[in-house]
């Protein structure tokens, strides 16, 4: 579980903490979960069906980042709970930004409960670049009244910067057998 801490110049309201982990990583399915504690005024995106869009970022959505180590490119995985998603691949830190193929869509499931909620995703495994990759934990959350905070492992900037190398800290190994 990697704990990830709010932005300091974008407070949250209620949201207490937000942990994150790979849950597995076979050869189908990279499966990870993030769980807010606090979530009383979270807002959900409603439902909007499968498919890509951009500027998922706007509200409550949770993003993934794979490197493969001494590479400078990386993949930005976006989730939002209203089930739509994106992928994106960089060339360099926010550099030469294209969509990445996929081979199916990504699912994406949260459960709420009054304090707690939980965010669970499965990516396909066939999609993402070659492991062992280094990861990056993030969430963009947006509670009532248009709070938003900004968390990840770490923050090095005045301003919130998902894409800071520093942050990709969690050890992805290739994929086990199933």
């Amino acid at each position: 579980m990697v704990q990830l801490i709010s932005h300091p110049a974008h407070p949250p309201s209620a949201v207490r903490s937000i942990e994150a982990r790979l849950v597995s990583f076979d050869a189908s399915w990279l499966r990870v979960r993030w769980k807010i504690m606090g979530c009383g005024k979270l807002v959900v995106p409603a439902f909007a069906g499968k498919g890509r869009a951009d500027e998922l970022w706007k509200t409550t959505c949770f993003e993934l980042f794979l490197q493969a180590p001494n590479d400078a490119g990386y993949i930005e995985i976006n989730l939002s709970p209203s089930e739509r998603w994106n992928v994106y691949d960089f060339s360099g830190r926010r550099e030469g930004m294209i969509e990445r193929p996929m081979p199916r869509e990504p699912d994406c499931t949260i459960r709420l409960g009054t304090d707690m909620a939980i965010f669970d995703a499965a990516i396909p495994a066939t999609g993402l670049p070659p492991a062992p990759l280094k990861a990056g934990f993030t969430a963009v959350i947006e509670e009532q009244g248009g709070v938003k905070s900004y968390w990840a492992v770490m923050h090095n900037a005045d301003a919130p910067d998902f894409h800071d190398p520093a942050c990709f800290l969690e050890e992805v190994a290739a994929p086990s057998a199933a």
